[in-house]
């Protein structure tokens, strides 16, 4: 018989509040949040855990904070609907965008989602938590438990590898020739361990 949900949620969850505080003072700016941030991770993971128990609790206690201010780091970038409003009322021109312009971009964006998928694990970890989380290099060195030196080499690694598969890699050949360059190297990256 599984235990109710309130005393599970004590043993797994609350067990880790100490190390779930340093974890958010440790990622997030403002210290002034981390109360805020801690509480609704928490209704996250009690919510989650009402429909059905993670098999590993702590785990997921951090990947939904992770999750909660990556969330938050987004709204903080949308620009709000009122100023929005005083932007369109300069009557600033703004290019159109074509439908073609529009499939160029989505064609390029499928490419580049590709290309990523296929670098190798700990490479594509760290090139996401650089460049799209946005996080400094001892951030993810903290994180992930390697060197600067090594979150430097593996973002310096993917970016080259998605540069040579979207772009071809040397002067002289055709975009084609470094594309299969770059597939070919990317594939060999993949069977590398990292």
């Amino acid at each position: 018989m599984d235990e109710p949900l309130d005393v599970w949620f004590a043993l797994e969850i609350l067990a880790h509040e100490e190390a779930l505080d340093r974890y958010l003072r440790r990622n997030w700016r403002s210290r002034d949040d981390v109360h805020d941030l801690r509480q609704e991770t928490y209704i996250r993971v009690y919510e989650a855990a009402s429909k059905s128990r993670p098999t590993a609790p702590k785990s997921f206690l951090f990947t939904t904070a992770r999750n909660l201010m990556v969330d938050h780091y987004r709204r903080e970038r949308v620009v709000s609907i009122e100023l929005r409003g005083e932007l369109e009322s300069l009557n600033v021109l703004v290019d159109e965008v074509s439908p073609e312009q529009q499939a160029s971009a989505h064609e390029d964006l499928r490419r580049l989602a590709q290309a990523f998928d296929q670098l190798p694990p700990k490479c594509r970890e760290v090139v996401w938590m650089r460049r799209v989380e946005d996080l400094s290099q001892k951030q993810v060195a903290d994180r992930l438990g390697i060197s600067e030196k090594t979150v430097e080499k593996h973002v310096a690694k993917g970016v080259r590898l998605l540069a040579n598969c979207l772009f071809g890699g040397r002067e002289g050949e055709g975009r084609e020739e470094g594309r299969k360059e770059s597939a070919n190297e990317l594939g060999h990256g993949k069977q590398q361990a990292d």
